[in-house]
């Protein structure tokens, strides 16, 4: 080996063990414990410092006192601060230090004012942030903070509405099932089920007799959905994704869409479904949980059982009558109506939730499951078309995840 090629070696061992030093040094903090003896410049040390100000709370200088935060409750400094983190890391990074910067450091007041809105990092988190603090937000920051809701909103519809409106269509399409279907619109599948018994073994074929088929679901309601939406603190991104499905599904005229809210009181929004931030600024996320009285209200609007769907969208955590709720359920069921629990509609899997009760739920046939937004229109298809709710396997019986 010659010695140039020996150098280069060399050189990008040192390399490689400098790199790990730095990336060693960011995480450890740079105390006088980390061990690394490696020195941050430039924009590492910038980097350094917009980490330090958020996550160096609570870390110990030799001298035993606690290292502060480098934010405070200075409005200036946590925009600078936003400022950084945007140059230095990518949007899900932000995103992940903002929620943890309201968290650790008590910064959501800050939020009430215009400027740092407009400096944030806007995403699901940070609306039901807002949502939150609605009642206490000044006329100077409501336009701006509708504003920031809105371009959320947006993003959401537009990723979801295209593919929301094909599943369902092609769901309404295929439950109003006909008895002599054209050729184009037969349903093989459930055609040769019906004909089995018709079954040739010399000829290896079905004689289908009876022929089943997809119907074409006309201009008017097929089948009729009530969202009921339980907005206690910990269903924030819930909510957020409910609201944008329940104005997607009030688009479609072959559906007609109830959004109801609850906490220990109940609230109809179903008039404001034309607009998903209204009905979001009609929430006020927190309080306690009366699931009993708002399956009441809805079952108390159903007028067509065997046409409709119900989602229950909630922890389970139920401050009410809890066998008055699971009786509701059962009642819904019998009379025909198609009962779909959801621990949380969301990215982030099943929050904290009351396991009983989600196997009391599961005991009746509306099992219990946390539901991705991608996945909600196979689980609202399977419902309108009375098919077995697509659940996989979980960690307890009766209250998988999604």
């Amino acid at each position: 080996m010659t010695t140039d090629a020996t150098t280069d070696i060399d050189a990008g061992i040192t390399a490689s063990a400098d790199e790990r030093l730095r990336r060693w040094r960011m995480v450890l903090g740079g105390e006088s414990a980390d061990g690394t003896g490696h020195a941050l410049s430039g924009r590492d040390a910038a980097m350094d410092g917009a980490l330090s100000a958020l996550y160096g709370a609570g870390k110990e200088r030799g001298g035993g006192t606690d290292r502060s935060a480098g934010l405070g409750a200075s409005a200036p400094s946590v925009a600078r601060w936003l400022g950084d983190i945007r140059t230095y890391f990518p949007s899900s990074v932000v995103q992940v230090m903002q929620r943890d910067a309201i968290d650790r450091l008590g910064l959501a007041a800050l939020l009430l004012e215009p400027e740092m809105l407009e400096a944030v990092e806007a995403d699901v988190h940070l609306v039901g942030t807002l949502l939150s603090l609605n009642k206490a937000m000044p006329e100077t920051t409501r336009e701006t903070a509708r504003a920031v809701v809105r371009k959320v909103v947006q993003d959401i519809e537009k990723r979801l509405a295209t593919r929301t409106r094909a599943t369902l269509s092609g769901a309404l399409d295929r439950s109003a099932r006909i008895s002599r279907p054209r050729h184009r619109d037969i349903d093989w599948d459930r055609t040769i089920r019906a004909n089995l018994k018709n079954y040739l073994p010399e000829h290896g074929t079905v004689v289908p007799e009876r022929l089943i088929g997809y119907g074409r679901a006309s201009q008017s309601v097929k089948k009729e959905v009530v969202l009921c939406i339980d907005q206690s603190g910990s269903m924030a991104a819930s909510v957020v994704y409910a609201s944008v499905f329940g104005a997607v599904l009030a688009s479609m005229r072959s559906i007609a869409t109830r959004l109801v809210v609850f906490d220990t009181a109940v609230v109809d929004l179903t008039d404001q479904l034309d607009d998903p931030v209204d009905v979001l600024f009609g929430t006020q996320l927190g309080g306690g949980t009366d699931i009993n009285r708002a399956l009441a209200y809805c079952q108390s609007r159903i007028t067509r059982p065997a046409d409709t769907v119900v989602v229950l969208i909630s922890d389970l955590y139920e401050g009410g009558i809890r066998d008055g709720m699971l009786k509701r359920v059962a009642a819904m069921k019998a009379s025909g109506v198609q009962f779909v629990a959801l621990l949380a509609l969301s990215d982030e899997g099943a929050p904290a939730y009351d396991r009983e009760h989600a196997a009391a739920l599961a005991a009746l046939g509306a099992p219990a499951f946390a539901c991705t937004p991608d996945l909600f229109p196979g689980v609202m298809a399977a419902a309108i078309e009375k098919r077995p709710i697509p659940v996989p396997d979980g960690d307890l019986p009766g209250t998988p995840l999604m």
